[in-house]
């Protein structure tokens, strides 16, 4: 007695409800470079300094020589 409905065949317009999904959909914003680059730029820029100031600090620990070495 009753038919199955033809999925193609809908009341609903797929063109209407297409819209009307895209308009729902939260607004992508694009990513910002700009807080990426400087927050690289200020970790190379702190390892640098770091290594530079590991190689001119004097030795934290330093054993004196005796002064048969020293020529005395």
């Amino acid at each position: 007695m009753l038919e199955d409905m033809n999925p193609t065949d809908s009341a609903l317009d797929t063109a209407a409800i297409a819209y009307a999904r895209a308009l729902l959909r939260k607004p992508s914003r694009p990513q910002k470079m700009a807080p990426v680059l400087a927050a690289a730029a200020f970790a190379a820029v702190s390892a640098l300094t770091f290594a530079a100031a590991m190689v001119m600090a004097p030795p934290a620990v330093t054993q004196h020589l005796p002064a048969d070495r020293l020529g005395g």
